[in-house]
């Protein structure tokens, strides 16, 4: 059987050191390369052209997933290329499908750029772990790099509850079990319900979507077991203020103190464009677990939480805008994009003046 054609085009993207490939009717094909997107031909694509590229690699079941919601997320492997994350969805013109190219190697946190003392996570028995930040931020790349820095220093029974599965770990010092939703069960909730009946002692959750997952990930984590979480949040204050407001508000007062009891810290991602052109920087605000911390859920007073993170640099937390700093300053990220990136604007208005002059 002849090569798919859209295997040139996958190959494309880890040739060029890309992250993404576009295929959209009426569109060019485009990939994304250093977070910017650019044309691989000439040539836009017709609907009928885009379509039986896209369908070509698709099962039965597949197609008939896709012909039942017209929305798909799944894996793709390529052989000595790599693997792919996958969305397909129709559109106003015809199909679209995007790639996500995965990385074969999992790599360490020190190599990501991300503060090692991330790892002290995994030395936690139990607890609620998010990492959050918007999509396409290196969020699944430093949870695998956690999971396998369990795997190798732990004996323990890890369950990935995942859509689709992403990084394909293999056992070491732990036993690793990868489910995907929409594969091997319905849903997150649904794959959360039973997991307490697999004996697990990590648990990974591809993504915090809906109430009712949120809900058994903060109830898993405090049955016992660490919880890794993601979810789209830029900061530690947002994300504790996200979980909550997704409650009724007469729930939200019972979910706070759940959320205290549990919460064991926040890893908040963003990558931002290098100065050199190569690559993207890692910038991270960390939350580490205080005694005042279940203090400050409970109560609701999250603008504390600014002043929490300040007053615990000592013992590696940091807040987002500092790790932005700490980047510009380097020389690894211009002053225009750190002004971009940042919250406190004011704060970075005097060095982007100074970049300007220049």
């Amino acid at each position: 059987m002849s090569n798919p054609q859209i295997h040139r085009l996958l190959e494309m993207v880890k040739e060029s050191g890309g992250s993404d490939l576009h295929i959209s009717s009426g569109m060019t094909p485009k990939i994304r390369v250093h977070g910017r997107l650019r044309p691989v031909r000439q040539e836009p694509l017709s609907a009928e052209q885009c379509e039986n590229l896209l369908l070509e690699i698709l099962d039965e079941r597949r197609i008939e997933a896709l012909r039942e919601r017209n929305d798909l997320d799944w894996a793709y492997s390529m052989p000595g290329i790599g693997r792919f994350r996958a969305n397909y969805f129709r559109q106003q013109h015809g199909m679209t499908g995007v790639f996500r190219l995965i990385p074969e190697e999992i790599k360490p946190v020190e190599e990501l750029g991300v503060p090692q003392h991330v790892e002290r996570f995994c030395e936690m028995r139990c607890g609620l772990v998010l990492c959050t930040g918007p999509t396409g931020s290196g969020k699944s790349t430093t949870l695998a790099a956690l999971i396998d820095y369990i795997n190798r220093k732990h004996s323990r029974h890890i369950v990935t509850i995942e859509e689709p599965i992403e990084f394909v770990h293999v056992n070491k010092k732990s036993t690793i079990t990868q489910r995907e939703v929409g594969i091997d069960s319905e849903s997150f909730a649904q794959a959360l319900r039973s997991v307490s009946r697999q004996d697990p002692d990590v648990v990974l959750v591809g993504e915090l979507r809906d109430l009712e997952t949120i809900g058994l990930a903060i109830t898993a984590a405090e049955m016992g077991y660490l919880v890794f979480a993601t979810l789209h949040t830029n900061s530690a204050a947002k994300t504790i203020d996200r979980i909550i407001d997704v409650f009724p508000e007469d729930q939200q007062a019972q979910v706070r103190t759940m959320l205290s009891a549990s919460l064991k810290g926040v890893i908040a991602q963003l990558l931002i464009p290098r100065s050199d052109g190569k690559g993207r920087a890692v910038v991270n605000e960390l939350l580490f677990p205080t005694v005042s911390l279940p203090n400050i859920i409970r109560e609701g007073a999250i603008h504390k939480i600014v002043s929490l993170i300040e007053g615990g640099r000592g013992s590696g937390m940091q807040l987002m805008d500092d790790s932005i700093l700490q980047r510009l300053k380097e020389g690894a990220i211009s002053a225009e994009n750190a002004y971009r990136w940042a919250a406190d604007k004011k704060r970075f208005q005097p060095m982007l003046d100074r970049a300007k002059a220049k």
